[in-house]
């Protein structure tokens, strides 16, 4: 079902089939909330998503899959975040496990690894270790040559799917330790392993997520054949470090996701919640929350569309762009979250009143997004390592026309990935950020509605300031707080011109929409943007532009009838069941 639909009509049609599998929300609610208490793995929802046919899109088109266009995969992965983030992470994670397998794998690797993905065996990525973490080149399990294979010995923990997963990416140290080509990668096949040779580790308990299976795996003297190994022995974490370019991008489909469901929740209330005999929606300040809130989700889906696309068409300076966007989603998403958990207020922390106590789950399991495939420090610590390719190609204005403007084309089909094209630092820095003095000149922005160019030039100011502050950080090994901020800095910036381009490249295919009536939610994005950039860099805040003061009556009543019909909340997003107030859903109301 779903493989036609990709070859008809890209997103919109798969996450409509995807909705409407995964049927009333009401009641969908109502079984998440009975599992998180009783920390129970949402086994039925992913054989759900197995028959949906989810696992075609963790396998490139030319392996028997459907993953021929990453839009897809992120459109589906929000779509299911919107509903159930845990199951989301839990179902999600054999892509992520199978990504250096597409990059570096032979073609009996790449052909045995569709298969079981096909066939619905999950994947974990083994990675992390009890006393390394996130330092891959120090982990401590090692395949030391045995025969014509290797044997394993040592722990991995924590890992998603450690113990549910039939098959692993295993890293594990070939050489001396600490050394950039001492480790290696391998793919494990658990049932190939002698019983007595390894073991898993107890599920642990978690804050969030509280149903999937976060544990680990323990080898002694488990032994796996030479085709074991992914690509040479040393490369281990080039590779992880090249499929990282792909997992932390799809990463933002969960932040989309947990954001819409909650800002769903919190307008529904502010709709129906009257407080002497006026809604909390038609009051300034929680009008001015919602509308903030339904900016930053709509930066935060630009970004992330631009990204995702960027995957098959800017794909050399996907180094950049992943890790700018592994960053931003999570952070504000969370900081939108905050707002509206003030807003909701009690019923915030509430587990079992206000909507199956559906807002206190996602702001609490949201919270994992910003840890996976590298935290938020770690990810800023790349791109603060590529501050000085980011100069200069800013100061030179060097930008793929081309491939930025296929990125931009949101929907269009999209050429085929080249893996063999991702590298480890982008030569070119980042065409987004690049582009925009060039959009500015070009005359682009000046027929659009009033405040939009004046926006955009306070982004573009802001940015040329933020690069001047750039060239500054001399490299290190440990980058000093203040390269951080910056990096935090490039991140709305990326957001900001990720705005632009997508507004420039569909303005004229949105007609008649309301969030894009006037650029509406592009001039609330980059408003809402220029003032966290100001914050960020310590300068005063932008003045306000013209028609700045009738965004937020404007985008909150667009977005309390969004969440009351089910219509999109944001300017590419999909439309939803919405559930009643007291239950049910809209057709029923």
């Amino acid at each position: 079902m779903t493989r036609a639909l990709a070859g008809t009509a890209p997103g919109p049609a798969l996450e409509a089939a995807l909705e409407a599998v995964l049927g009333d929300p009401d009641q969908a609610a109502r079984r998440t909330a009975e599992l998180d208490a009783a920390e129970g793995f949402p086994a039925e929802l992913k054989q759900l998503l197995d028959t949906f046919g989810l696992a075609e899109y963790y396998v490139p088109a030319e392996h028997g899959g459907s993953l021929d266009d990453h839009e897809h995969l992120l459109r589906l992965w929000r779509t299911l975040a919107r509903r159930d983030l845990s199951a989301t992470v839990a179902h999600g994670k054999t892509y992520l496990a199978a990504a250096p397998v597409w990059i570096a794998g032979t073609p009996e690797q790449t052909t045995r690894t569709a298969a079981a993905v096909l066939d619905g065996t999950p994947m974990a990525w083994a990675l992390s270790e009890p006393d390394h973490g996130a330092d891959l080149l120090n982990g401590t399990l090692t395949a030391t040559a045995h025969g014509d294979g290797y044997r394993l010995d040592g722990v991995k923990w924590p890992v998603n799917n450690a113990t549910r997963s039939g098959r692993l990416t295993l890293l594990a140290r070939t050489g001396a330790p600490g050394a950039g080509r001492g480790q290696s990668l391998f793919l494990v096949d658990k049932a190939a392993l002698a019983p007595d040779t390894w073991r898993a580790l107890p599920k642990v308990r978690t804050h969030g997520i509280r149903g999937i299976d976060i544990s680990g795996i323990e080898f002694t003297g488990a032994t796996v054949p030479g085709s074991a190994l992914l690509g040479p022995e040393g490369s281990g974490v080039e590779t992880v470090l090249l499929a990282l370019q792909l997992t932390r991008t799809m990463c933002a489909a969960l932040s989309l996701g947990a954001g819409e469901h909650a800002l769903r929740i919190v307008a529904r209330f502010a709709a129906h919640r009257v407080i002497q005999r006026k809604p909390l929606a038609d009051r300034a300040h929680p009008a001015s929350v919602l509308a903030r809130g339904a900016a930053l989700l709509g930066a935060t889906e630009a970004a992330a569309l631009l990204a995702t696309r960027s995957i098959h068409s800017l794909t050399g300076e996907q180094s950049v762009t992943a890790a700018t966007v592994k960053a931003l989603a999570p952070t504000l998403v969370d900081s939108m979250l905050g707002e509206l958990a003030e807003l909701l207020g009690a019923r915030s922390f509430l587990t079992d009143v206000h909507e199956h106590g559906a807002f206190q789950r996602i702001e609490r399991d949201h919270q994992v997004v910003a840890v996976f495939d590298g935290s938020t420090p770690v990810n800023r610590a790349a791109l603060v390592q590529q501050f000085p390719r980011l100069v200069r190609g800013h100061a030179a204005q060097t930008v793929d026309t081309a491939g930025l403007a296929e990125a931009a084309d949101v929907g269009e089909r999209l050429r085929a990935l080249d893996p063999g094209a991702l590298t480890l630092l982008s030569r070119n820095g980042g065409s987004a950020v690049q582009a925009l003095p060039g959009l500015l000149a070009s005359g682009a922005l000046a027929d659009g509605p009033p405040g939009l160019a004046e926006h955009a030039a306070t982004l573009d100011a802001t940015t040329r300031l933020l690069h001047t502050l750039m060239a500054d950080v001399r490299p290190a090994a440990r980058p000093p707080m203040a390269a951080y901020e910056l990096a935090a800095g490039y991140e709305l910036c990326y957001a900001g011109a990720a705005c632009l381009h997508l507004w420039a490249a569909g303005r004229d295919r949105h007609h008649g929409e309301p969030l894009w009536e006037d650029a509406l939610w592009a001039r609330a994005a980059l408003r809402a943007l220029n003032t966290r950039l100001a914050a960020q860099l310590r300068i005063p805040p932008p003045e306000p532009a013209p028609g700045d003061d009738l965004i937020d009556a404007r985008l909150t009543r667009l977005l309390v009838e969004a969440a009351t019909t089910g219509a999109p909340v944001t300017p590419f997003g999909a439309p939803t069941t919405a559930p009643c107030p007291g239950g049910g859903t809209t057709d029923e109301c």
